[in-house]
């Protein structure tokens, strides 16, 4: 339970002194053995523990999400495979999955909808949006707007410059391009409001997995514009959820 909640439940006469002392105890962190789940994360960060699925067996993830679904948390699993999804949501059904982002979520409560404009999330490509939706439904889930628009790559700027007035009118820009990355740098130089770069793998030959991109983006002629890793969506819309003009205790709830 949400220490928040937990106080609440005092102040109301719901629990005793002595439930809070023993659930305090117990954190701020559950120890399952292979698995340790950050129970106070959303505490000091406004956002809770989210998992990341790869790498991870299906023991393991089922452990870390049943854990915080008890911790009165919802559930992210980025990173999962549909075979490890179908594994995992054997032990727990209530979870979700959604193939293209490769995100599974449970929704035990409310997300609480932060009242700012919407973020935009533009690719480059139709061959982006794995990446884009990874961003996309990690921001959905903190109760952050998003706004899609998607296949406005440089090839066709002309398709960039009939949704301008998305942009301008958004709280931060993700932008996300693989081949030689240019799309940051013209988002860049179009907006005033945060810009953050996603290199993907998609490119032939020499874009080198991302690493072609990645490098343009770290050398953008658009100054202000941050970057994250190669695919990393979710990095991405944590570092914007960062960025928004949100006070701590409004975050701390919205998660």
């Amino acid at each position: 339970m949400p220490v928040r909640t937990l106080l609440e439940k005092l102040a109301n006469g719901e629990v005793g002194v002595d439930e809070v002392v023993e659930a305090l105890a117990r954190s701020p962190f559950k120890d399952l053995g292979d698995v340790k789940v950050d129970e106070h994360r959303e505490l000091r960060q406004g956002v809770p523990e989210v998992v990341f699925g790869q790498g991870k067996t299906p023991a393991q993830i089922l452990l870390a999400a049943s854990a915080l679904v008890a911790a009165g948390q919802n559930v992210l699993v980025t990173r999962l495979t549909q075979e490890a999804f179908d594994a995992v949501h054997a032990g727990m059904p209530e979870l979700s999955y959604d193939p293209v982002s490769r995100i599974a979520s449970f929704r035990g409560r409310e997300i609480v909808r932060h009242s700012i404009a919407p973020v935009a999330i533009v690719t480059g490509g139709t061959s982006d949006i794995p990446v884009a939706e990874e961003a996309a439904q990690t921001l959905e889930a903190l109760g952050v707007p998003v706004t899609r628009v998607y296949d406005v790559g440089v090839a066709g700027i002309h398709r960039l410059l009939a949704r301008l007035d998305t942009l301008r009118e958004a709280s931060a820009v993700i932008a996300i391009a693989g081949m030689e990355g240019a799309l940051p740098s013209v988002v860049g130089g179009l907006v005033a409001c945060p810009v953050v770069a996603v290199p993907t793998s998609v490119g032939y030959g020499t874009a080198l997995g991302g690493l072609t991109p990645l490098f343009a983006m770290l050398t953008s002629c658009a100054s202000g514009i941050s970057v994250v890793n190669i695919d990393n969506g979710f990095g991405a819309a944590l570092a914007v959820r960062r960025m928004l003009p949100l006070g701590a205790a409004e975050a701390k709830r919205g998660a």
